[in-house]
């Protein structure tokens, strides 16, 4: 007897070997069998006749930190599949904070994430933060240790280099974020904070979890270069001795990708190597990415005043003139205020023209206006450039989502997964439906360290997703991105529906069957 059978699919078990045809019986939060369960009994039944049944997905770069508080059910990215997130990427997150760091940091993430100043309930650790979501959002969620928010937390928000005792303080949280189940380091040195950091510190903070086996995962320094930045990446963990990811890889042109996977196949030899990208050539970040260093030396709260800097806006004039894009291939996504949000959608260079202001007065200015509450989208080329990064076996999922609840966000927030199993499989063949379910969970839970997940077999938690092969797609576009995916037809987390027919399924207030996930490494 068991609580659900899903009969009669094609099961895809997350390890790349052929597809099977085969039921797949579940008690409780386990996958107790899978075969012919034709004679068995169940309390319910989910047909998946000519479907294809899946391990959950796994996202392993997104934004999704303070959406999940507010959002217990996050539809745009459970109707792609996706079972856990992977939060705090990029080094920058609500936790771990001190009561005097709190603040900032949920003032900074306003253009990323949801919460705002009230939300804030006293939570430190990062296991304060994720017990907050434990049972309380449909889909695991499981956590990175985000290095700037440490940084902060021991020396300040400003430049200089951090002394052997703030040292010893850094290693001692990262030890701490470890146990808590922290998958690894994250940084993201284009950030506060963070981007202060040498290479030499960088390098010695992340021996702290070398022991433990966690990722150093990097947005690395774009801004100076891919391949500087990915030199730099590699250099770490080779001198700390520990994997390295590398978050949201990309290239501007097919000569750039050649490059970086050229370099990437002679550093694999000596480095554990992965990455993650969402399949598309655009991207998307806040406006305040685009302001110089400076901005940041007193915090997120204190940047307002230096946002006003004649000096610093002198400066982040010719920051944005060699900017690598022009102003017109970027878009104004989303504001915070409801007075600017008739500009979502604009380019910033018709915005600055409207404001009759040089473009880092009128940028600065909208900044100010909005406490830093801009996010952006930037067009940075046809997305086939990405094809051979998309194909390559160091490649999983990771979306980058940004969630909004209006404006012209990214469409990876509800496109990513269904876009790589349906039009790339389907339509453009650039690899097989095995291979597209691996890059989606078996990969990432493997590297992730997220134990019994990410592979259909006996004995895993029972987190399945069965779609249509036939249909299965994404609908967001760039004019219009606030569209479903469709073609995932049920989605179970722990063994509950969460997805039936395509439909979100109500859930009881309490006892949601999501799960604070931690890291294990070599079960």
């Amino acid at each position: 007897m068991f609580d659900c059978i899903i009969e009669g699919g094609t099961v895809i078990d997350g390890t790349k070997a052929p597809r099977i045809r085969a039921d797949i019986g579940i008690t409780d939060d386990r996958i107790r069998a899978i075969g012919d369960l034709s004679a068995a009994q169940a309390t319910q039944r989910i047909d998946a006749r000519d479907k294809i049944v899946a391990p959950g997905f796994v996202d392993v770069h997104n934004h999704s930190d303070g959406w999940l508080l507010k959002k217990p059910h996050l539809l745009p990215k459970t109707t792609q599949g996706f079972t856990t997130e992977v939060l705090m990427a990029d080094g920058i997150s609500y936790a771990p904070v001190t009561p005097h760091t709190a603040r900032d940091w949920i003032f900074y993430l306003k253009a990323l994430n949801g919460l705002g100043l009230a939300d804030y309930s006293g939570w430190e650790s990062l296991e304060d933060y994720l017990n907050l979501l434990d049972g309380r959002t449909v889909q695991n969620v499981a956590t990175h240790v985000p290095y700037a928010n440490i940084r902060a937390n021991v020396r300040g928000w400003g430049r200089g280099a951090v002394d052997d005792f703030q040292m010893r303080q850094i290693k001692a949280a990262i030890a701490e974020g470890m146990e808590q189940g922290g998958v690894g380091l994250s940084t993201g040195l284009d950030y506060i904070c963070q981007c202060f950091s040498t290479t030499d510190e960088l390098a010695d903070a992340c021996t702290a979890m070398a022991a433990a086996g966690g990722l150093y995962v990097s947005h690395v320094r774009y801004k100076r270069g891919t391949m500087d930045g990915i030199r730099e990446a590699v250099d770490i963990g080779r001198r700390a001795g520990v994997p390295v990811h590398i978050s949201h890889l990309k290239g501007g042109d097919p000569q750039a990708v050649e490059e970086i996977l050229e370099y990437l196949e002679i550093a694999r030899r000596e480095v554990d190597l992965s990455f993650d990208v969402y399949p598309y050539s655009p991207g998307s970040t806040m406006l305040s990415y685009l302001v110089p260093y400076d901005v940041w030396e007193e915090g997120p709260i204190h940047a307002i005043s230096k946002l006003a800097d004649p000096v610093i806006r002198e400066r982040a004039e010719v920051g944005l003139k060699n900017y690598k894009l022009p102003l017109d291939e970027i878009h104004i996504a989303w504001t915070h205020s409801k007075e600017n949000s008739r500009h979502q959608g604009k380019p910033l260079d018709e915005y600055v023209a409207e404001t009759g202001k040089p473009a880092a007065d009128a940028l600065m200015d909208l900044l100010i206006d909005e406490r830093l509450g801009v996010l952006l989208v930037f067009n940075e080329g046809d997305d086939r450039h990405i094809d051979p990064i998309l194909q390559h076996d160091l490649y999983m999922m990771g979306t980058d989502g940004i969630y909004c609840e209006d404006g012209p966000v990214h469409p990876r927030m509800y496109g990513s997964a269904p876009r790589l199993l349906g039009p790339l499989v389907r339509d453009r063949k650039l690899f097989s439906l095995e291979e597209s379910v691996y890059k989606l969970a078996g990969y990432p839970a493997q590297r992730f360290g997220l134990v019994n997940r990410g592979e259909l077999r006996e004995g895993n938690y029972a987190d399945v997703v069965v779609f249509d092969a036939e249909t299965v797609t994404d609908h967001a576009t760039y004019d219009d991105p606030r569209q479903l995916s469709t073609g995932i037809e049920h989605v179970l987390v722990n063994g509950v529906p969460i997805i039936a027919d395509g439909v979100a399924v109500d859930q009881p207030p309490e006892g949601l069957p999501g799960r604070y996930l931690k890291f294990h490494r070599d079960e």
